[in-house]
């Protein structure tokens, strides 16, 4: 999967003997083309093509009319494109196609991120909060949904009621990496540096290829290892030993 990296969320791109094999390998060919397609407009999206790049979305829609992310790419262009021109025009043909978007891929976690950007960038944050408190509720064992609402109530100012979020999200999926790294840059956050490294110690062990994680855990044991060695020094009061990381480097699954 080719990931492009817009101004605020991400294009996403999906880089068997009888009549019914062929039509499921003519099925097949679509996928395979559209994803080409869609592959070919994140290389003109990364270039600054964006005319261009919805072409390419638009060619990837045509050959697969199915494909939730081939309306999501076309989505965030438009919405950049938007934004970038202040055309009202252009940002009510995205919040339709993100729409398109949810309608083939109910649970799709960049399009319900990009809408909720739409909805708050055109003066309705309340609408972006409606939209991702009932996905949270139409999936309660899903943590993405989770974790798009905790992000979108810290960017407005309430962090304990995005930190109630996460807790329910690694609660509700223990096994979600994205989940524990956002609960553990929360608590790094606030100072609680020593749960921060177990949430990121937790993390890692889920997905061990993050290298930003990797680093956070080295630079928090070093903190609270030089915090625990700086209260021996000066006769402090007694803190309690730092834990040892938990993590082997270069090991663990995703």
């Amino acid at each position: 999967m080719d990931i492009v990296p817009p101004a605020r969320h991400r294009l996403l791109m999906l880089a068997t003997s009888s009549l019914v094999g062929w039509i499921l390998a003519a099925q097949c060919g679509c996928h395979w083309a559209a994803s080409g397609q869609n592959a070919q407009g994140a290389r003109l999206y990364e270039q600054g093509q964006y005319s261009a790049a919805m072409q390419e979305f638009q060619k990837a829609i045509a050959t697969d009319p199915t494909s939730a992310d081939g309306y999501y790419n076309l989505a965030a262009t438009t919405h950049h494109m938007g934004i970038q021109r202040n055309d009202a025009a252009l940002i009510e043909q995205a919040e339709a196609l993100y729409n398109q978007c949810l309608d083939h891929e109910p649970n799709h976690v960049d399009c319900h991120r990009g809408l909720a950007v739409l909805l708050v960038e055109s003066g309705r944050p309340d609408q972006a909060f409606t939209l991702l408190k009932n996905w949270t509720m139409k999936n309660p064992h899903y943590a993405e949904a989770r974790i798009e609402l905790a992000r979108l109530y810290e960017e407005f100012g309430e962090p304990q009621t995005a930190k109630k979020y996460l807790e329910d999200a690694v609660q509700q999926d223990p096994n979600s990496a994205r989940a524990w790294l956002a609960l553990a840059r929360m608590r790094e956050a606030s100072g609680d540096l020593t749960q921060a490294l177990a949430n990121y110690q937790r993390s890692f062990s889920l997905n061990n290829m993050q290298p930003m994680v990797q680093e956070r855990i080295a630079a928090l044991n070093r903190q609270l290892a030089d915090s625990y060695n700086s209260a021996l020094s000066s006769g402090g009061t007694r803190m309690a030993q730092p834990p040892a990381s938990s993590t082997t480097l270069g090991h663990g699954r995703y």
